[in-house]
């Protein structure tokens, strides 16, 4: 699924591509699921065409779960029949992972969690390490409280898994009425979003709270700066300019083949679990971008092939 210029989300088709060129430390990989996130849409939309070099036609997609198929002379750690997950970050942008075959910098993958499915491991890399690095950032360990906003989304039901088992004693996730059962089933205290946030968060956590992870900016900062005791454990993924204004610390996900692993470890052992809310077929992949721009989901969207 390809763009030929930025637009909306109806401007993916499904066309025929020449298999893409695999380099000499890159695996390239028969997608199996690949992961639909915010930041698709916005790479399809044009907002992110001064962040990094464009070609098109353009493949969106930087998650995906599937078999490698090749292999470039200097890759080591990967062999033809592996099953693997990826996080594709590129430095550039256009063999994404909205098809049969990506290529892949050994850097970006690992192997698949033997027990997720295909949906499951696809979900996982973005978001997953999303929130791994942030806790790290963050020193996320044991004895702490955390705040995780946004708790049932994406990112945020993978940070209240990831925050347990990097040590911490409680977790308290912003969600909406609807999902606060979910969010409890992850292993956290839900509170509402909105006005008088401050005062229900320290209503289950009179103590306050030691570590912020933010997906939102704007007053959800603002809030979380009232009830963090260390600025430098504040952590936002969405508004660098004011996080850092606040003393904390803005995170864009890095590729990791060891944070992978890490996670596909958690998932063996049964301590981290993805949620797929949905799953839609390849050719079906702007119906997707547009329920996740519409916001709400429960957990990961994701593509199969």
């Amino acid at each position: 699924m390809a763009i030929d210029e930025y637009g909306p989300a109806d401007r993916l088709t499904a066309r025929e591509l020449p298999t893409p060129p695999v380099g000499p430390d890159t695996v390239l990989v028969r997608v199996r699921a690949a992961g639909v996130n915010p930041v698709d849409g916005k790479i399809r939309a044009g907002h992110l065409a001064g962040a990094f070099p464009t070609h098109f036609p353009l493949v969106p997609g930087w998650d995906a779960a599937g078999v490698v198929e090749a292999v470039g002379p200097a890759v080591s750690g990967f062999g033809v029949g592996d099953e693997v997950i990826g996080y594709v970050r590129r430095d550039d942008v256009q063999h994404g992972t909205y098809a049969e075959l990506v290529p892949a910098p050994e850097r970006c993958l690992a192997d698949k969690p033997v027990r997720a499915s295909w949906p499951e491991a696809a979900g996982l890399p973005l978001a997953g390490l999303t929130a791994y690095q942030a806790l790290q950032l963050a020193r996320t360990g044991a004895g702490d409280t955390v705040l995780v906003h946004g708790a049932a989304g994406g990112v945020g039901h993978l940070a209240v898994q990831v925050a347990r088992a990097l040590g911490a004693d409680r977790v308290v996730g912003t969600a909406s009425e609807a999902n606060h059962d979910f969010v409890r089933s992850l292993g956290a205290e839900p509170v509402s979003y909105g006005d008088g946030l401050p005062d229900r968060v320290r209503a289950v956590a009179p103590d306050g709270v030691d570590v912020v992870l933010d997906l939102f900016g704007g007053d959800a900062l603002d809030a979380s700066a009232e009830l963090i005791g260390r600025p430098g454990r504040l952590v936002s993924t969405a508004d660098p300019e004011h996080v850092t204004r606040l003393g904390g610390a803005y995170v864009f996900v890095k590729p990791s083949t060891v944070d992978l692993g890490v996670l596909a470890g958690l998932v063996d052992a049964g301590r981290l679990t993805v949620h797929v809310a949905r799953t839609f077929p390849l050719t079906d992949a702007a119906e997707a971008q547009r329920l996740v721009e519409a916001g709400h989901v429960r957990g990961k969207v994701v593509l199969t092939l």
